[in-house]
């Protein structure tokens, strides 16, 4: 929520980037990021995504301003837009899934991963018609999933898994909200998104179900919510990081020591029910500093996200969605995180 693909997600990346808006529905074009002569300035983009809850707290209890920076988040409707953004250096930072950031990798993009949001643990799913009795059966169906987005290489691991590739299916190139919501009015039979589209989807078409999510993954890490800067921004702007790192971290505690109002701060930006998140929360794990530290420093973990960063490389290669796979080796940054577990 990246010259080197085929053309048509070429197209998809340098698509405008217009659907970006600010929070609290205030609706702003993109501007250029700050320069380091502002450097309590930073701008970020995301998708509409649970994960980012904390986030969210953090900006409406005003935890970003108390650790002296000026946040703008710009909310994209999709994560190709957002991805456009972030190439086009209208943003300096970015939250995006391991597959999205190697494609990022492969086309030339200067970023470091400096934390991690979340993991999805059954959050990101295949909704299909209860006619569909498995994913072998998806051949010759139209799916609704955004081309070029997580919800598309989360399908294309499925698909490998039953024998099945793209070409035996026909793609809908959609949204992640409109996958879900076509879904739900019968104009297809299976959809790839995530939540809170998934659920809501799910619960409103009754000849339907969540047929695979992302809890059954074998890696924990292949769909994690990583925030990635510019290098430029890490160089010239470190203190806004800091702060921002800092900022979610503190949204998320708040999150964990006051659950019902930060629940319901959290659900208005969602269009949910606190107890409808809730619930749709136990979909992802949360990164506290410790994890953070483990999936950014600590490469003997199973937690490590260079792994699927890594395996997703080599399979994009094999599916032929990139054309040469990417050094990732220095793509992590875990100096933020390990300062400030050293400064509590």
């Amino acid at each position: 929520m990246g010259s080197s693909w085929t053309r048509q997600q070429a197209l998809q990346l340098i698509s405008g980037a217009a659907g970006g808006i600010a929070l609290h529905a205030c609706t702003k074009a993109a501007q250029p990021s700050q320069t380091a002569a502002d450097s309590t300035s930073a701008a970020v983009g995301i998708v509409t995504w649970i994960g980012y809850s904390p986030l969210y707290i953090a900006q409406e209890k005003g935890f970003f301003e108390e650790l002296g920076l000026n946040l703008d988040v710009k909310v994209f409707s999709s994560g190709t837009d957002a991805s456009a953004a972030f190439a086009a250096g209208q943003i300096d930072g970015l939250s995006l899934v391991p597959s999205e950031a190697v494609l990022l990798a492969a086309n030339g993009a200067d970023y470091r991963v400096v934390y991690v949001v979340d993991t999805s643990n059954g959050g990101d799913g295949i909704l299909a018609r209860n006619s569909i009795p498995d994913i072998a059966a998806f051949r010759d169906k139209k799916i609704a999933v955004e081309i070029g987005g997580v919800s598309h290489f989360f399908l294309l691991e499925v698909l490998s898994e039953a024998g099945l590739s793209e070409a035996d299916v026909t793609l809908v190139n959609v949204t992640p909200d409109a996958a879900a919501a076509a879904y739900q009015s019968g104009n297809v039979e299976v959809a790839v998104t995530y939540a809170p589209f998934l659920f809501t989807a799910e619960q409103a078409q009754s000849d339907g179900r969540v047929i695979y999510d992302s809890s059954k993954l074998a890696t924990p890490t292949a769909i994690a919510d990583l925030f990635i800067f510019n290098t430029g921004a890490i160089s010239d702007n470190s203190a806004a990081i800091a702060a921002f790192i800092q900022g979610n971290l503190k949204g998320l505690e708040f999150l964990t020591t006051n659950p019902n109002e930060g629940l319901a701060i959290a659900a208005e930006q969602l269009e949910l029910t606190p107890q409808d998140l809730s619930e749709q929360l136990k979909g992802v794990k949360l990164a506290n500093l410790n994890a953070n530290i483990e999936m950014l420093n600590n490469s003997d973990s199973n937690l490590y996200v260079l792994k699927p960063m890594d395996d997703l490389a080599n399979f994009l290669k094999n599916q032929e969605q990139i054309a040469q796979i990417p050094n990732l080796s220095d793509r992590l940054d875990p100096q933020f995180v390990l300062a400030i577990q050293e400064s509590t």
